[in-house]
């Protein structure tokens, strides 16, 4: 199973409002293993950066000056994460952002380019209901050393919540293999080879047998005045008027 890990940084808190994706980080997992692939670009948002935004990921305008546009990275974007599940922390926000995106320049949304969203912040709610679930505090749960982490940025952030994700849904591993393996009979010798199961013999009993079993429950049952579960209880007998 492909996944990415995907985060975004802004120019603000609302698409909305106008503002729009200026960092994209996303790492690629395999089967539940990070594979080393990533994708990573700064973007050209051509509007301010809100003072509080620009406080939490130190990215300025003047940085982001000569960098391309959204509709110069779109093509590759999509290639990255085409198909794949995406895990986010707090979901709508970014899928609400990428969206915004993709339907100024007239893309699908993410739903019909991705097979999926995981939100690893509804699951920390779930999993841990009235505790702290910013990514901060899940590396700090499970710990993951983010000491690195003194501003937000899209990909150091997708690089903690692969760990986090990981650390949280830790003993799936076995499930997957379990519903991947092939139904069938074949089992294996001490030298790891196949062979196939021979049919079960199913053995009749002997008239003798049977008669013998008969007499085994009559004595339990006289042993027992007349009570042995493997026979029909006798019918009862009426007295005389």
């Amino acid at each position: 199973m492909r996944q990415i890990v995907l985060d975004t940084e802004t120019t603000g808190l609302d698409w909305r409002n106008g503002d729009r994706v200026i960092e994209i980080g996303c790492v690629e997992l395999l089967n539940r293993n990070l594979t080393g692939r990533h994708y990573h670009v700064f973007i050209n948002p051509e509007r301010a950066i809100d003072a509080e935004a620009e406080a939490v990921h130190g990215i300025s305008l003047e940085f982001l000056a000569d960098k391309p546009k959204f509709a110069g990275v779109a093509n590759s974007f999509e290639e990255f994460v085409r198909d794949a599940e995406l895990v986010i922390h707090n979901a709508s926000f970014d899928v609400g952002f990428l969206n915004h995106e993709l339907n100024l320049l007239g893309r699908p949304p993410i739903d019909q380019l991705c097979c999926g969203v995981v939100d690893t912040l509804k699951m920390a709610k779930e999993q841990n209901p009235g505790k702290k679930a910013s990514l901060d505090a899940l590396c700090d749960r499970f710990a993951i050393d983010n000491g690195h982490r003194t501003l937000h940025g899209a990909l150091l952030d997708a690089e903690l919540l692969a760990e986090v994700y990981l650390a949280m849904t830790r003993g799936q591993e076995s499930l997957i293999m379990t519903l991947e393996e092939e139904p069938g009979s074949a089992q294996f010798d001490a030298a790891g080879g196949g062979f196939e199961r021979p049919p079960q013999l199913i053995q009749r009993a002997s008239a003798a047998e049977l008669e013998a079993h008969d007499q085994l429950l009559a004595d339990i049952s006289k042993a027992n005045k007349g009570l042995c579960l493997w026979l029909p209880p006798e019918p009862a007998v009426e007295e005389a008027a």
